[in-house]
């Protein structure tokens, strides 16, 4: 197999659960039929207990904890407990990126708040030949890039599933303002790695956070080492916010939002393919139409691992709300974590007719690309969708499977939309 391949997710969890499962079975002497059965009979937990060899590492505390340390307006975000969602409105007639105070927040718990001064960065593992740490300021004198890159949650999208399916999915009941695009200043993951001696046998590497529940996902060592896979300690041009991942975020592009790890406190490099929880029995898809290979099964993966998002489209405006009539232009975004988008559909009319959007630039690569159309809006109730492709060919359907956990949704959504002669506040 290519080594860029992968670079891919879903060849990655693949690929390294059959690994796995042989160089374990190989290590405590018994047949790998042998192994798969002893696994087969023990519970999900035990198992994920038996590959992550990073639990019960010691990790820098944080100092001290909020919720959320941004301001929090009602007129920029719809707040569920420590998440907050961008009101798409709040991005029309606004540049490419979205600013840190709109930007999104989703943390699995309160944003921790870290002293730099007394930060370290830890590489460890058997991947690297001279394990050590980084503090703050050396991070800070590396040689830099920076890469213009959407981060999205991977439940970016669920409450549709309801919408579709009339049953609700499990978790925070997320829109479409799950995302954003921002300019991340960051140095390369891989100028880090190589300072820590990286071995050539090296095949897995595993952030993970200093916040409450020590997040952590892996990344192949392929992924770890391109050249935009960052460690960022700039967004959009200021110091990395503390709900962003103050002081160093991983920046993982086109993967699912969890693998971007924010907080980062230490990198475990193995030999040996990883997993966690984050990859095992979260994140996943379950249901009937999302099968889970024999050899995930026998590495005790739950379900179908969540990989690339497909594209999405959103429209900036209110949602359920309303806007005065007469000629405006009718605004939105589309992206894919798997390219550039190429056309964008528009349908006034619920899907009855159909009309080309034009793409303005620019139109990154696993970022986002803005399109318009005219409309001469009369007073009336609508229900408009976006459909976008991208240069894959991915092309959003009418609805996607149901899973339980109400990952990855990309079907067409309706946006309903109320168009009055006069409104006191006019939308922008």
């Amino acid at each position: 197999m290519d080594n860029k391949d992968l670079l891919n997710e879903q060849i990655y969890d693949h690929t390294k659960a059959s690994e796995l499962i042989r160089q374990r079975a190989k290590a405590i002497g018994i047949s790998r039929r042998r192994l798969v059965q002893l696994l087969t009979a023990g519970t999900s937990t035990a198992t994920v207990s038996l590959f992550s060899s990073s639990q019960g590492r010691k990790i820098a505390q944080a100092q001290e904890t909020s919720a959320i340390v941004k301001e929090i307006r009602p007129d920029w975000f719809f707040q569920v407990k420590t998440n907050l969602e961008m009101r798409w409105e709040n991005m029309y007639n606004r540049g490419y990126l979205v600013p840190n105070e709109l930007f999104f927040v989703r943390n699995n718990n309160p944003t921790p708040r870290i002293d730099p001064t007394n930060y370290k960065l830890e590489i460890f593992g058997d991947g690297v030949s001279n394990p050590r740490s980084f503090s703050y300021d050396e991070l800070l004198s590396m040689p830099s890039i920076s890469a213009i890159k959407a981060v999205e949650c991977a439940g970016n999208g669920r409450s549709f599933y309801k919408n579709t399916y009339g049953q609700e999915a499990s978790g925070t009941q997320w829109k479409l303002g799950g995302i954003g695009v921002a300019e991340w200043t960051g140095v390369p993951m891989g100028e880090v790695l190589s300072r820590a001696g990286v071995k050539p046998t090296a095949k897995d590497v595993m952030l993970i956070s200093l916040d409450e529940k020590k997040v952590q996902r892996p990344i192949p060592i392929e992924k770890a080492l391109a050249e935009d896979t960052l460690l960022v300690y700039a967004m959009n041009g200021d110091i990395l916010p503390p709900d962003h991942g103050f002081p160093i975020r991983a920046l993982v592009p086109g993967w699912v939002g969890i693998a971007n790890i924010k907080w980062v406190g230490s990198i475990q490099v193995s030999t040996l393919p990883l997993f966690s929880v984050y990859n095992t029995e979260k994140y996943i898809l379950i249901g009937d139409d999302y099968p889970v290979s024999q050899e995930l099964q026998e590495a005790g993966v739950l379900g179908e691992i969540t990989t690339e998002q497909k594209p999405k489209s959103a429209f900036e405006l209110p949602w359920e709300g309303e806007i005065s009539s007469g000629k405006r232009l009718l605004r939105g975004r589309s992206w894919s974590a798997q390219g550039k988008i190429t056309q964008v559909e528009v349908s006034l009319d619920n899907g009855q007719t159909w009309q080309q959007a034009r793409l303005r630039e620019p139109n990154l690569s696993q970022a986002w690309v803005r399109w318009d159309i005219d409309w001469n809006a009369r007073p009336g109730n609508y229900q408009l969708q976006a459909r976008a492709t991208d240069e894959r060919g991915n092309k959003q359907p009418a609805s996607v499977p149901f899973n339980e956990k109400g990952y990855l949704y990309w079907g067409i959504v309706t946006h309903s939309i109320k168009v009055v002669s006069h409104i006191h506040q006019p939308h922008r």
